[in-house]
């Protein structure tokens, strides 16, 4: 249902228009910093613009020293040709310097975006990662800032130097020829109409891509991560089937964008055309009727009418890339319009030597509105107590450990920490008190040291090893080639599940916090092995408050205390000979084990 909704909340996202001014007021904190850069590459481009607009009046006044009767000086021709060369070799040079430049800006302003962005996710509550896509995240950092630095680098230049150039070639033709410049009064509003219609049109069209793709990204990571699952069910046709939705999806939003967008440039290009065709045509009769003087300020103006629709066609060309920029952008900067975790509550205090003894009294919570998971829960657990929770899929008992570190917090009810209300006290310093070891091991790019020693950053060679020994994975690290020194890579692939879990118990026997959590710590483990490291397990509890999830019911046989709960609510309670004389759900829940060969 979390899910449903925001897909609806992202339709309703592709159908707004593009918030522009939105946009920009961001743009400009990041390029804030650059201001003084920006400027100056801004000004070489305009000087190398502005230069580039003498070329064409150059050219005219070349043309008007040919002379009919044979007399032409050609050497005064070289002249103009000398120095036509050399303002377009500068105005080249000025203009590279400037995109290299602005090359650089985008860079740095899509570096400390991207950073922004993902300091902002590491603020997140757990609960916005729960409803969107792994793939849809990593599309914002990834294509959406991408395509926005591509259009700063690019097309932010080359639409500032065009609106120069549109404005200075203006000024020129009306210097030169003022009455043929009454042709753009028929073309220019022509083009400004369709163009400002086709921004309309396609704004939402380009959200909608990006929006599609973030999607296909997401499917695509969640399918790859669970291959195995597919070749196992043999759904490899139903995978690809549902994939060919996606990307059909993604294909027509891409397709539809792009057609829209693409339709700009001929059309402006074919009223470009349009108005030189009829420049020449009336600048012709108009020098033969004597109002222009000379052949060569009919050529001036062709060359500059050229100059003042070429940018303009340019930005029709660049216009649907320039919406996708925008629909990128918006993307990324909404990411900073979603609510952090909560700030700590005023005079927080910090949880110091920590005992473990945790009261629950009455919680009740729901993901959503009116649908319960968890309904007046209450429990007490000392010091060094065993608290196993058992009960079916959905009964709520990976909630309970949210809720203990405050992932989510209830609705109703209190969780004390030696007497303290957790929502009283730090973040940090609550789940500090913590160590857990879940049913979802993680390890990241690095050494097996490093991934080891996660639990204690202080940890020696000789701690981790010791650790290691204790969970019976020592001998596999020791026979791999370069032992603990050995990469894991793309979330340590190369090793085996049962081998990632064991890694991950060793590194919870470093951490020194007097709490446990273990929701289904050795369900990748064999029997056999979880027997050979039930001593560490033992060792690993003895003194802590521990809060066991688990799915065998052999191993929390000694638990001081067994929570079963049933749709939210606890049905019964008590250790495990108690439970199995009342011949309840316990009793029925470890016979079905028992008989079932669990």
């Amino acid at each position: 249902m979390r899910r449903e909704g925001n897909i609806k909340d992202t339709r309703r996202f592709e159908r707004r228009r593009v918030n522009v001014k939105y946009i920009f007021s961001n743009l400009g904190r990041y390029l804030r910093p650059y201001a003084a850069l920006f400027v100056l590459v801004f000004f070489a481009s305009l000087a190398g613009t502005a230069l580039s607009l003498v070329g064409p009046r150059l050219c005219g006044l070349a043309i008007d020293r040919i002379k009919m009767d044979g007399t032409t000086d050609m050497s005064e021709i070289w002249r103009y040709a000398a120095v036509l060369a050399g303002v377009y070799i500068l105005s080249g040079a000025l203009t590279y310097l400037s995109s290299l430049g602005m090359s650089w800006v985008s860079r740095c302003v899509v570096k400390r975006i991207r950073a922004d962005i993902f300091k902002k996710l590491m603020s997140l509550p757990v609960s916005y990662f729960d409803t969107r896509q792994a793939g849809d995240i990593i599309s914002v950092l990834s294509y959406d800032l991408d395509t926005l630095g591509e259009s700063l680098s690019n097309d932010t230049m080359m639409v500032l130097t065009s609106a120069v150039t549109i404005v200075g070639s203006l000024v020129m033709m009306l210097v030169t020829a003022p009455v043929l410049v009454l042709v753009f009064a028929v073309t220019i509003p022509l083009s400004a109409l369709f163009t400002w219609w086709l921004t309309k049109k396609v704004q939402p069209l380009f959200r909608r891509r990006s929006s599609k793709l973030g999607e296909l990204n997401g499917f695509v990571e969640e399918v790859i991560a669970g291959h195995r699952t597919t070749k196992a069910y043999n759904c490899e046709e139903d995978m690809i089937a549902r994939f060919e939705v996606k990307n059909r999806q993604a294909a027509e939003a891409y397709t539809v964008a792009e057609n829209y967008g693409t339709i700009s440039g001929p059309s402006v290009n074919f009223m470009n055309n349009l108005s030189l065709a009829l420049i020449s045509v009336f600048g012709a009769i108009l020098f033969m009727n004597g109002v222009i003087p000379s052949v060569g300020d009919i050529a001036s103006f062709v060359l500059y009418s050229r100059k003042f629709s070429g940018p303009i066609n340019e930005i029709a060309n660049v216009l649907s890339e320039f919406q996708s920029a925008l629909a990128a952008a918006e993307r990324a900067f909404r990411v900073f319009e979603e609510q952090s975790e909560p700030a700590d509550a005023q005079g927080a205090e910090e949880l110091t030597d920590v005992r473990g003894d945790v009261e629950i009294e009455h919680l009740s919570f729901s993901y959503v509105p009116g649908v319960p998971v968890i309904k007046d829960f209450s429990l007490t657990a000392h010091s060094g107590d065993v608290i196993a929770i058992v009960g079916h899929t959905g009964a709520g008992k990976t909630t309970i450990v949210n809720l203990l570190m405050r992932f989510y917090d209830a609705q109703s009810g209190t969780i004390c920490i030696d007497g303290k209300d957790i929502t009283k006290v730090t973040r940090a310093s609550l789940r500090r008190s913590f160590t857990m070891v879940l049913q979802d091991t993680w390890l990241f790019s690095g050494s097996i040291f490093q991934n080891v020693a996660y639990g204690d950053p202080a940890a020696t060679r000789e701690d981790v090893e010791r650790v290691c020994r204790a969970a019976k994975i020592h001998s596999f690290v020791s026979k791999l080639p370069q032992g603990y020194d050995t990469l894991l890579t793309d979330n340590a692939i190369n090793i085996s599940k049962g081998q990632k879990q064991l890694l991950t118990i060793a590194r919870a026997m470093l951490s020194r916090s007097p709490m446990l959590i273990l929701d289904e710590a050795t369900s990748n483990v064999d029997t056999r092995t979880e027997q050979h490291i039930q001593q560490a397990m033992e060792n690993l509890m003895r003194g802590r408050t521990c809060f066991v999830i688990a799915h065998r019911l052999s191993t929390i046989r000694h638990a001081k205390c067994i929570i079963v709960m049933e749709h939210g609510d606890v049905v019964e309670q008590g250790t495990h000979e108690e439970l199995l004389a009342r011949r309840g759900h316990y009793y029925n829940l470890y016979n079905a084990q028992f008989d079932s060969g669990e």
